[in-house]
């Protein structure tokens, strides 16, 4: 009874212990590879019919860099 009980107990462990290890390599991957960068963002905004400034570009980057560090 106590095998089945322990056994329970350290699986439940393994699992919650490898989701935070996931999601912290996940949160460190993300952050040093981030998924848009300034010359997708110029081509989206192109696309969607914008001229894109580098000001502008530069203010949704610095925007979307402060939304990741808060997370």
């Amino acid at each position: 009874m106590w095998y089945v009980l322990v056994g329970i107990l350290a699986l439940a462990a393994g699992v919650a212990l490898g989701f935070f290890i996931a999601r912290k390599y996940m949160m460190d991957y993300l952050k040093k590879n981030p998924p848009i960068n300034e010359q997708m963002l110029r081509m989206m905004m192109m696309q969607m019919g914008q001229k894109p400034s580098q000001k502008k570009i530069n203010q949704m980057m610095a925007q979307m860099n402060k939304q990741m560090d808060g997370k």
